[in-house]
């Protein structure tokens, strides 16, 4: 287990810097309530257009040409299928795709430092987007991308192993944030909280919030509901003693800060409740979970924190120095295919509300209906 003290400054410095930009007016928040803003493409744009209305670069024409998408992990089982039937395509014929495998803020820092492999960037939210965008013009003294896409959409929810979940509301009335950190805080573990002293500690884990963006997201989540806010958080509520010195408690308590949600997501699967009671993933990633661990550790139950937001993976086709007009143009194109009908509703299989209005969640083969005993909703 990491040093319980060791990251809290600097991730929450980070924190602070954040929602300092968003209390300026920067930064695209996608909460759920009727006054959100759709993340999904526009389906009015112009063939060869972004759903901003830019221009789209062209297919490459079969032109031998390789690109880099630095990507989330929690899409890395869609993008694998995506290159590969991209390749079958004539705007693919020619196109190597190298998939880069990143957190999504270690990402950005890689880019910042001139990381000449990246083409092209699909992050799991664009909660980073803004200050990611002041540190590129610091060093290039331009603007980073020529086109900007949201991909598909993914909110966050709590997975819990089903039997730590019955025993852990039969004590606490609610999951959130702060019956989590009740029960982090309990000295005895799970023997205070269930009579269960076979089970040790209670053991919850999310992401570093300075190397992935759910564990950023963990934090924001964690601010709204100290504060019992549904929007306009401010700096003066980070900065607030009271916040900060039960964001630490928690913190402190916290299990395991992967660097990718994938990677969280794998530990849980192959461990099982020696590693987590619970985790705060994408809930793309949870039906990943629902799939691959079944059988493994008994069932998962899936729970939707009292507030959220949505993370829309944006596709940022970046305008660097080192990518070539060709790399930027195939780039373009895989970004188009990703969009394209027959890959969202692949992205729906692995778990992604398509950003493809033209896609229905609650298709005959959907996780959103094969999975609801579980605790999977599409309405929320």
């Amino acid at each position: 287990m990491p040093d319980p003290d060791a990251p809290k400054t600097t991730y929450l410095g980070k924190f602070v810097i954040l929602l300092f930009l968003i209390g300026c007016g920067y930064g695209a928040w996608y909460f759920f309530s009727s006054h959100g803003r759709s993340s999904a493409p526009n389906p009015t744009a112009a063939p060869g257009t972004s759903a901003s209305g830019n221009s789209a670069p062209t297919p490459t024409n079969g032109a031998a040409v390789s690109i880099g998408i630095a990507y989330g992990t929690e899409k890395k089982r869609w993008l694998e299928w995506a290159v590969t039937q991209f390749a079958a395509t004539p705007a693919g014929a020619g196109v190597t795709v190298n998939l880069i495998p990143f957190g999504s803020l270690e990402a950005g820092q890689a880019l910042a430092g001139g990381d000449q492999r990246i083409t092209a960037w699909t992050p799991a939210s664009t909660l980073y987007r803004d200050s990611f965008e002041q540190d590129w013009q610091l060093k290039f003294s331009t603007k980073p991308f020529l086109r900007t896409e949201n991909l598909a959409l993914t909110p966050m929810v709590f997975v819990w192993w089903n039997e730590r979940y019955q025993a852990f509301v039969a004590k606490y009335p609610t999951v959130s944030f702060a019956t989590i950190g009740q029960a982090l805080r309990e000295r005895g573990g799970w023997d205070a909280i269930a009579g269960k002293s076979e089970w040790g500690l209670f053991k919850f884990g999310h992401t570093h919030p300075n190397q992935s963006n759910s564990g950023l997201v963990t934090l924001v989540s964690m601010a709204y509901e100290y504060h019992n806010k549904d929007r306009v958080l401010t700096l003066k509520d980070i900065l607030d003693p009271g916040f900060q010195t039960w964001m630490g408690q928690v913190e402190t308590s916290v299990s395991s800060l992967s660097n990718s949600t994938g990677n969280l997501r794998k530990e849980m699967v192959l461990k099982g409740p020696s590693a987590f009671d619970a985790v705060f993933v994408y809930e793309s990633v949870a039906i990943d979970f629902l799939k691959n661990a079944g059988g493994r550790w008994g069932e998962l139950r899936i729970v939707y924190p009292p507030r959220n937001l949505w993370n829309d993976n944006p596709f940022y086709l970046l305008d660097a120095p080192w990518s070539s007009a060709a790399q930027k143009q195939a780039a373009g194109a895989f970004c188009d295919y990703l969009l394209s009908e027959p890959a969202q509703r692949q992205a729906l299989v692995h778990g992604f509300r398509p950003g493809n209005p033209a896609v229905p969640v609650l298709a005959p083969d959907s996780p959103f209906t094969a999975f609801t005993r579980y605790g999977l909703k599409n309405d929320l």
